[in-house]
């Protein structure tokens, strides 16, 4: 029975393994394989993978090119130095190292006592002055007031000079402007007259026409001399008041000699009065120094000290520095090639290597140069062999409100900065 199954599986084997194929062109049937459906499940499974890695992949590098980042970057901020404004010794420090203060917390006291004598000398040395000032400014009023009046009557009197002045000269050409006129129409008349004469004599106008441009020729000298007389009527008015205004102007100069001893009188007044502002100087001067013994923080920080109980210190000596944590901001040193795209008000987010929290924030400047730029030795590429380097151009990043309330980000921690670009 084995021997006789066997034959038998042969052909059922070869007819799976073949498929109906039609005659080739010899008349000779061909044979292809059979693709079993495991390989073709391989296949497209591959297709898949591959087309997944492409999709993936190019969302990738477009997730990619939304930002930029860099591990150049640090935690800045302006450092508030405390220095002390008078000498003197110190009593009294009221912070510890790294403790939290506000603006306006007495930081330190310095010893105020020779402060105090000082303010009160200088307020004894101004009820003096003041005092001198009263007296000397009690006589002024007095001798003045006959000078004042003196001088205010000669003063109207050349004013009242000048505008007699200006009315003159203003008759004075009035009077100029008719005799023009004047001169013209008589002008005008004696010419009528001599054509009229020429008429006259040919007959060919009555006579007593020509007797009336007669008598018109005669108005208009007339009238002539007339306007020339107001002329000159009008130029002694002119000369009078000008010797009324030499008058008026040499009055007020005796007036001004007169009040001599007044005048020195209200020059110590005024001294008085100088010496009363210099000691209310010397005063507020006094009160600032003592003010100043008591030295306050200038903004709200954490304190770092350099000062203790017993120092005795000099005006301008650096006490304390104050780190105003709530004004940091973060410093990133990006590449050149990364600012292609990036602009201000960018959103941010930053990593902090310290904590690992992620903060908010946005591009709030880009410096104008880059960090080189700014050192003592800038480099000057003109000069042996030129190497190109990368630049990185400063940065700065603000946090948005609230990111730092705990005060746990710091200046000079490392953090990474993510610039989404708009």
């Amino acid at each position: 029975m084995a021997e006789e199954n066997s034959p038998r599986s042969v052909p059922e084997t070869e007819s799976r393994s073949t498929v109906n194929t039609p005659p080739s062109a010899s008349g000779k049937a061909t044979s292809r394989p059979y693709t079993t459906p495991k390989k073709r499940n391989k296949t497209v499974i591959l297709v898949v993978v591959i087309l997944v890695v492409l999709v993936g992949g190019f969302f990738l590098w477009r997730y990619l090119r939304t930002y930029e980042s860099t591990d150049d970057a640090q935690v800045d901020v302006h450092l508030y130095p405390v220095s002390a404004r008078v000498s003197g010794y110190v009593v009294k420090v009221n912070v510890d190292d790294n403790q939290w203060v506000q603006q306006g917390t007495v930081l330190v006291e310095i010893d105020p006592k020779d402060y105090e004598v000082a303010v009160a000398q200088a307020q004894a040395n101004l009820a003096n002055a003041e005092a001198t000032a009263q007296s000397l400014n009690i006589t002024v009023p007095i001798t003045s007031t006959n000078t004042s009046s003196q001088l205010q009557s000669t003063a109207s009197g050349i004013e009242n000079s000048q505008a007699g002045i200006i009315a003159a000269e203003r008759q004075l050409t009035a009077a100029r402007a008719q005799v023009e006129q004047a001169e013209a129409n008589d002008v005008r008349v004696q010419q009528d007259l001599h054509r009229y004469k020429l008429l006259v004599d040919k007959r060919e106008i009555a006579q007593q026409v020509y007797d009336t441009a007669v008598a018109s020729a005669r108005a208009s000298i007339a009238a002539v001399a007339a306007a020339q007389a107001n002329e000159s009527a009008a130029q002694q008015f002119v000369t009078q008041a000008q010797s009324r205004l030499v008058e008026a102007q040499a009055n007020h100069q005796s007036a001004e000699t007169g009040p001599q001893q007044v005048s020195s009188t209200r020059a110590r007044a005024r001294a008085a009065i100088a010496d009363v502002e210099e000691k209310r100087a010397l005063l507020e001067q006094a009160q600032l120094n003592l003010q100043y013994t008591k030295i306050i923080a200038p903004v709200s920080g954490e304190v770092n000290k350099s000062v203790v109980v017993g120092l005795n210190v000099q005006a301008g000596q650096q006490l304390l520095t104050v780190v105003p944590l709530d004004e940091i901001w973060i410093t990133a040193n990006f590449k050149e090639t990364q600012l292609r795209r990036m602009r201000v008000g960018d959103k941010t987010k930053i990593h902090v290597d310290a904590s690992g929290r992620s903060l908010n924030g946005h591009v709030d400047s880009i410096a104008g140069a880059t960090g080189p730029t700014f050192s003592l030795l800038p480099p000057e590429n003109a000069t042996g062999n030129y190497v190109k380097i990368v630049q990185r151009i400063p940065v700065k990043i603000i946090l948005e409100q609230g990111e730092n309330r705990d005060h746990l980000l710091r200046p000079g921690m490392n953090v990474v900065p993510d610039v989404y670009l708009q």
